[in-house]
């Protein structure tokens, strides 16, 4: 009898000891009191030039966390290996609309040796597995092994499938989010002008690349110019210092390349003929290096009706430049502006009308815009508080409320595939591009750590955390990425599967597998377990379909 005690007591301290973490979803968001279906391994299927992630939720108390290095092993002797993070929490003071909520919501990824987050907030790994171009396809396996307090807990199995086929390293859908050296360096205690601070820059655009997401901005600096007989001459060395890396492919490994890139007005041309000079410089010095990027002027942000005339006259100045540079214009289908706009950018509410009173003044569908421009004209969209509501909290009015509802967004508090679905929705609406007025907005009014509420969401126009030596858990100066932004970069590789499956045949599929996920802008299915399995079978369907267009080439045979 004493025996088997004993042994039952051994039993129950072994168990005690290595409790099992859980396997949830990137598609949740874990938060204290929601009960979330765990499993006990990770699966997770990935193409070749595409990142995927699961989070891991490790037992209530654990604290002081150490995390082995993570890579998996495959065909033969290839590893696979893993980045970590620990997910941090915000605490949502006021509901971006009543899809949000009060209460503790994860956000930053921080290094895993940070302090536990506060009271309450479950302890969850983020563990994400990227896949280079150049990595074999087949089945890579390996364990993830945390200690929590010193204590080990029970390993968790990985086994990923990397695919055949590939995405590109640069995103085909041109793209344009807006960040400021300035905000950064206010954010980090900088001074702007500081190597450190135009270095820290460089990690936050490298970042945003990284996640397919190409930025505008940056330092905001325009080159020098001078003007000889009527003639630019631009002084373009600190400004190819600070661009080229993106635009030429070697600011990372993957050689992803900005998609596109703005002019940068310059105060010291002061007239309209040495406006159009200086504009006709810029673009003939992107031509002159071989830059793919697309070149485009911002115009007057959202202009309002005593805003036309400087349009209009800025739309003039670039076309006397004889050169193709695009004008954007943020703004809905206007007859007070037909004929500036080179690139029309209106509000994501702006094309899809629904019942009940319109947060869009002209709500256009796509097709019918297109319809209504001239040919050449692009269309790309972004999101704006004419989403979620500008005010914050649920409105009163009912009917108005269900107008906020619903839509694509960026906000914290939202549903992840809220968060992801820019991408399907901008392959099955056949839209151009996508804009974001900012990346780093909180940075110039508040502590991001503890409110990025702007503009009635949280988290609207600030998709990063300021991580500085001051914090602890933090050596150096650094972006921390969100996970909204890691969501973004989901949805995009979504467009890219999408379209690749177009490109192989697949239209009528891939037509109805972005349906399935995104019906209009405020229509995005939102139960985790439907995206999985969207994901799934568009996987299967472009192995066979890639797979036969290899055997096609190397065959000679066409692929039926």
């Amino acid at each position: 009898m004493g025996a088997g005690w004993a042994m039952g007591w051994l039993l129950a301290e072994m168990l005690t000891a290595a409790p099992e973490p859980r396997v949830v979803s990137a598609l949740e968001k874990v938060r204290p009191g929601v009960e979330l279906k765990g499993e006990k391994e990770a699966r997770l299927s990935l193409a070749r030039g595409e990142c995927e992630a699961v989070q891991v939720v490790l037992p209530p108390g654990s604290a002081r966390l150490k995390v082995k290095p993570l890579a998996l092993r495959g065909p033969e002797g290839k590893t696979l290996e893993a980045s970590v993070w620990r997910e941090a929490y915000l605490d949502v003071k006021t509901p971006s609309n009543s899809q949000g909520g009060t209460g503790l919501w994860p956000d930053p990824l921080v290094p895993v040796e940070s302090p536990p987050g506060p009271e309450g907030a479950p302890t969850v790994l983020y563990v994400e597995l990227c896949a280079p171009e150049s990595q074999a396809p087949g089945t890579y396996q390996g364990a993830l092994h945390v200690e929590a307090g010193g204590k080990a807990l029970a390993p968790i199995s990985f086994t990923a499938e990397v695919q055949p086929f590939v995405l590109p390293a640069t995103s085909s859908l041109p793209n344009s989010f807006g960040i400021s050296l300035y905000s950064i360096s206010k954010a980090h205690g900088l001074k702007p002008e500081s190597s450190e601070a135009r270095a820290l820059l460089r990690d936050y655009v490298g970042a945003l690349l990284a996640h397919r997401v190409t930025a505008h901005g940056m330092s905001m600096e325009a080159p020098p110019v001078r003007f000889e007989g009527g003639k630019a001459v631009v002084d373009f060395s600190a400004y190819d210092a600070e661009m080229s890396p993106f635009l030429e492919g070697s600011a990372l490994d993957s050689g992803a390349r900005f998609t596109t890139a703005d002019v940068r007005d310059n105060k010291s041309a002061r007239t309209d003929a040495e406006k159009s000079a200086y504009y006709r410089a810029f673009a003939e010095h992107f031509r002159q290096k071989g830059w793919k990027a697309r070149l485009f002027f911002y115009a007057k942000d959202e202009p309002k009706p005593e805003d036309v005339a400087l349009v209009r006259t800025q739309a003039l100045r670039v076309r006397a430049a004889k050169q193709d540079v695009p004008v954007l214009v943020t703004a809905p289908l206007d007859d007070a502006l037909r004929g500036s706009a080179d690139i029309l950018a209106p509000t994501l509410n702006c094309f899809f009308p629904r019942p009940g009173p319109q947060t869009c003044r002209n709500v256009v569908p796509l097709q019918t815009l297109r319809g209504k421009l001239e040919p050449h004209v692009k269309v790309w969209w972004y999101q704006s508080c004419n989403s979620h509501g500008c005010n914050g909290g649920p409105t009163p009015d009912a009917a108005a409320e269900k107008v906020y509802s619903g839509w694509a967004s960026y906000m914290v508090d939202h549903p992840t595939p809220l968060n992801r679905a820019m991408g399907p929705l901008a392959f099955l609406s056949g839209v151009d591009g996508e804009l974001y007025f900012d990346t780093v907005f909180a940075y110039n009014t508040k502590d991001p750590w503890k409110d990025v509420f702007e503009f009635g969401g949280n988290g609207d126009g600030t998709l990063f955390y300021p991580g500085t030596p001051a914090r602890q858990g933090f050596s150096r100066h650094q972006p921390v990425v969100s996970l909204r932004l890691k969501h973004i970069r989901d949805g995009l590789e979504d467009y890219e599967y999408l379209r690749l499956l177009e490109s192989l045949g697949e239209q009528t599929f891939a037509r109805e597998a972005a349906r399935r996920l995104t019906r209009s802008g405020y229509e995005v299915e939102t139960d985790a377990r439907q995206w999985e399995q969207v994901r799934r079978e568009m996987t299967l369907r472009l192995r066979k379909r890639w797979e036969a267009s290899e055997y096609a080439k190397r065959s000679g045979v066409r692929p039926k």
